[in-house]
C-alpha cells in the first residue's frame, strides 16, 4: 500500500461528507417545519466534522504542506472524488430526503467495516462517525416512510426522487485499483462488499415506504475517480469556496 493510494481514498471519505454536507445546508432556514430545519443543519455540521477528519488525516499522508481547509476550499471541480449522487441539488425536501436515506444507508455500511480498519486513525475517525450514521439512517429512513405513505402527493414526490436517484446508487460500490489496495491492507472494505447490507436496508424501508424500486440496473458513475462530475458541482463550490478565492490565506 503506497501512500498515493491511502491519499485517493481519504479524499473519497472526506469529499462525500464535504460535499452533502454542503448540499444539506443549503435547507438551513428553509426546511418546511422547523424540527426538519434544525435537523437537517444539525446533520451537515456532523458530516462537516467528519470532513474535517477525514480531510485532516489525508492532509498528513500527502506530506505536502496542505491543511483540511486547503484541500477543501481550494481544489478544483476536476480535482474532487466524492460520489455524483451527493452532488446533486436539492431540488425539494422528497429529493433531499431520499438522497439522504440512500447515502446514510451505504455510510452507516462503510463506517461500521471502517471502525475495523488495520489503520488504527481510520478506525477511531469511523468509531466516532458511526454513532451520527446510526442517527442519521434512523431519521432519513423514518421520513422516507412517512412520506412515502403518506398523502398522494408526498408519495408521488418520493416516488419521484427515487426513480431520478436511482441511477446514481450503484457508484457507491464500484471498485477499482485504490479500493483494492485497500482492502488487501485491511485499511477500507471493498465497495461491493456492503452492496448486500444496504440492499437489505433499502428494500426493507422503501417496501415500508409503499415506493417501487426501479428495475434498471445503470448506474452513472466518475465520481470517485474524478473522470467526470455532473455540472451541478462547480456551481457548488463557487458558492462554498468563493470567500478563500476573494482573500486567499484569509482566517478567522
Amino acid at each position: 500500500m503506497d501512500n498515493a493510494s491511502l491519499f485517493q481514498c481519504l479524499l473519497r471519505f472526506g469529499d462525500n461528507t464535504l460535499v452533502l454536507g454542503h448540499r444539506i445546508s443549503e435547507w438551513c432556514g428553509k426546511a418546511p417545519a422547523l424540527e426538519e430545519d434544525i435537523a437537517l443543519a444539525n446533520t451537515a455540521l456532523d458530516l462537516i466534522g467528519q470532513t474535517q477528519m477525514w480531510l485532516g488525516y489525508a492532509a498528513e499522508v500527502e506530506g505536502a504542506d496542505r491543511s483540511a481547509d486547503d484541500l477543501a476550499m481550494l481544489r478544483d471541480v476536476w480535482d474532487f472524488r466524492n460520489i455524483l449522487m451527493v452532488e446533486r441539488p436539492n431540488i425539494d425536501f422528497g429529493h433531499t430526503i431520499m438522497r439522504q436515506f440512500l447515502f446514510d444507508a451505504y455510510h452507516h455500511a462503510q463506517l461500521t467495516a471502517l471502525s475495523r480498519s488495520s489503520d488504527p486513525r481510520i478506525a477511531e475517525i469511523a468509531a466516532k462517525s458511526v454513532k451520527e450514521a446510526t442517527y442519521h439512517l434512523d431519521r432519513s429512513a423514518e421520513t422516507v416512510i412517512a412520506l412515502g405513505d403518506g398523502t398522494d402527493v408526498s408519495h408521488a414526490k418520493m416516488q419521484n426522487a427515487l426513480d431520478l436517484l436511482w441511477p446514481y446508487a450503484g457508484e457507491m460500490f464500484e471498485s477499482d485499483d485504490v479500493d483494492a489496495q485497500m482492502a488487501a491492507s485491511g485499511i477500507a472494505p471493498d465497495p461491493a462488499t456492503l452492496r448486500d447490507a444496504w440492499d437489505l436496508r433499502v428494500r426493507d424501508t422503501l417496501s415500508l415506504a409503499t415506493l417501487n424500486i426501479p428495475e434498471d440496473n445503470f448506474a452513472h458513475k466518475g465520481g470517485r475517480t474524478g473522470a467526470r462530475h455532473t455540472e451541478h458541482l462547480g456551481h457548488m463550490l463557487t458558492q462554498m469556496q468563493w470567500l478563500q478565492r476573494a482573500y486567499p490565506g484569509a482566517v478567522w
